[in-house]
């Protein structure tokens, strides 16, 4: 099926409904029926439904769709689309949501509570089914307002909300692995990089996993010996954390960057002024990103499951979309891995 608009090339038109119904010799009821997978529809007319709709590249109007009811869509928000971490989530929720003719749209929504806000509504008017969003920064009162247009599952945030479900990692239990870790190699002074846009939110991932850091120092005798670096989880927000450790008269010898993105800032920074971990100091990530396990990156780190985490969050929005009312909260148990940047202090650290 083509048009021409004067002299300009032919245009191939979308197929309708209707056309894949008048190619599978159907009515065009059946054949909504079958896109809609409705109940009653027999094998052999899905079949020959589908068949049609493969002859003709039959794509479903989203809008449309959206009209009848269920969009098959969900949307994503992630603060940005560096943190590699991220990419792990997206994977394990796509894997849920595919086999279930869901599509994924993934807008990052930037680091302010205004403009996620700004990015969740734009999901919303694009008639999302659900929303899967990542560690948001916007308010408790904003969520629960989101919550109750539409399914929300949360990611990260340890909030025991009745109105949203949530999947998280044990980010206090992963503070103390590293922890843990870094001084058993013998370390005493030991840095950990905040976040300071959330510290006074308690239930976000940076200020769990700071009050974990602080709590298994306390647990080692080594409160005096912790030393918070005040930035931003970002490439650039480690980059800052570098500039900033530089500064101290004390420096630790061994720094928890909180996050790989932000390792991998700082790793940056030493290496464009000839250092490298674990010479300068040692330093350990959380997220266990692809890119951490790379032989001369050979971050450590801490997994919490990124796959299963988008699993887990798809599974749960399915489960919201179809009708479950009840709220969901489920925590995943962190694991340490170990690789080339965490070593012993070296002797000027001592």
């Amino acid at each position: 099926m083509t048009d021409t608009d004067g002299g300009r090339p032919a245009r191939t038109k979308r197929a309708t409904i209707v056309d894949v119904a008048r190619h599978a010799g159907v009515s065009t009821a059946s054949a909504s029926k079958v896109l809609r997978n409705a109940y009653g529809v027999s094998d052999a007319m899905k079949e020959r439904v589908q068949a049609s709709m493969e002859a003709l590249e039959y794509r479903p109007h989203r809008p449309a769709r959206g009209m009848r009811g269920r969009t098959y869509t969900v949307g994503m928000m992630v603060s940005d689309i560096d943190n590699p971490y991220f990419s792990l989530i997206a994977d394990g929720l796509a894997s849920v949501l595919r086999p279930s003719d869901y599509e994924l749209l993934v807008s990052p929504g930037g680091y302010d509570a205004a403009s996620q806000n700004q990015a969740i509504e734009a999901l919303i008017d694009h008639q999302m089914d659900g929303l899967i969003l990542v560690a948001p920064l916007v308010s408790p009162a904003d969520l629960e307002r989101v919550s109750g247009e539409i399914p929300v599952v949360v990611v990260g945030s340890h909030t025991a909300s009745p109105s949203v479900d949530s999947v998280s990692g044990d980010d206090q239990l992963g503070s103390r692995l590293v922890v843990d870790h870094l001084v058993a190699l013998g370390h005493r002074r030991i840095g950990f990089v905040a976040n300071h846009q959330v510290a006074a939110e308690s239930h976000r991932p940076e200020s769990v996993r700071l009050a974990g850091f602080l709590e298994a120092m306390a647990q080692h005798d080594l409160s005096d010996e912790a030393v918070v670096i005040d930035t931003q989880w970002s490439l650039e927000g480690g980059r800052d954390a570098v500039r900033l450790i530089d500064a101290l008269d004390n420096p630790p010898s061994a720094v928890f960057a909180g996050a790989d993105i932000t390792a991998l800032g700082m790793m940056s920074e030493l290496w464009e002024g000839s250092r490298s971990a674990p010479d300068a100091y040692s330093l350990a990530g959380y997220d266990n990103s692809r890119i951490a396990s790379i032989g001369p990156i050979g971050l450590t780190t801490v997994d919490q499951s990124g796959h299963e985490v988008g699993a887990s969050a798809g599974r749960l929005l399915l489960e919201r979309i179809g009708g479950r009312g009840e709220a969901s909260h489920l925590l995943l148990r962190p694991e340490l891995v170990v690789r080339t940047t965490t070593a012993p202090p070296t002797p000027r650290a001592l």
